[in-house]
């Protein structure tokens, strides 16, 4: 179990798992807390070595990098518990955010649980949380389900089985499918329900259209559609 004073400590302790949320845009946005974590832990598990290494050495800082990703997670899990059972402190991060939302994080997290080693939040930035802040709908519940399969038939589902939701609706979307999902949502949820799409929250495009599903395609197709999208569907009745 972990005690209140490794929640509090700005110095990793042996053999204990760092869960270190990282800026999703501006650097600056990563806490104190994190950037000691992340300078004194024994191993950073990291998704990209080449993004962590790159954010590493802007803050000055030198660290054992292993690739913890979607294709190597359980393995990777595996032998990073090891290293924390042998008093090694390990903090995993994710590209950008906060690791295990809709980024690898869970596997290493439940293994740890599972043999009783000390797991740390060490809280931050998230995408979600950042949009759902400043978008304007309601949060006084919401429903987050990552990324949708990639096809209609499946989204489509997804949007006709919470058309009714009381509450408010977080996915994230990739560049690629934006478009089509935003009209996917007109057309099952019709052009009035209340949405946001944001994208590159925190960097230096940031945008967010807010309002009628109708009229913030109009807006969207507008723009560049490079870039992380975060989307939010209030729920059926809700007026801006």
């Amino acid at each position: 179990m972990t005690t209140p004073a490794a929640n509090a400590s700005f110095t990793p302790l042996p053999g204990h798992l760092y869960v270190v949320a990282t800026p999703i845009g501006n650097l600056g946005d990563l806490t104190d807390r994190a950037r000691a974590i992340l300078g004194a832990v024994d191993v950073v598990a990291c998704e990209d070595t080449r993004t962590t290494g790159t954010m590493l050495t802007r803050l000055g800082l030198h660290r054992e990098l292993v690739p913890y990703h979607d294709h190597n997670e359980t393995e990777a899990a595996d032998k990073l518990v090891e290293l924390i059972s042998q008093g090694k402190s390990v903090a995993v991060v994710s590209d950008a955010g906060t690791p295990g939302l809709s980024d690898p994080g869970f596997r290493i997290v439940r293994a740890c649980r599972r043999r009783q080693l000390p797991v740390v939040p060490v809280p931050g930035p998230s995408a979600v949380i950042a949009v759902l802040s400043a978008a304007g709908l309601p949060t006084n519940g919401f429903l987050f389900a990552g990324f949708l399969p990639p096809k209609t038939a499946a989204r489509t589902a997804f949007l006709e089985r919470h058309r009714d939701f009381d509450y408010t609706i977080a996915l994230y979307e990739s560049c690629h499918r934006i478009e089509k999902f935003a009209t996917e949502i007109v057309h099952t949820l019709g052009s009035e329900r209340v949405i946001c799409i944001a994208k590159e929250v925190t960097k230096i495009h940031e945008t967010f259209l807010t309002g009628s599903a109708g009229d913030v395609v109009a807006q969207l197709l507008k723009l560049s559609l490079k870039g992380e999208f975060v989307v939010l569907i209030a729920p059926k009745d809700f007026v801006l």
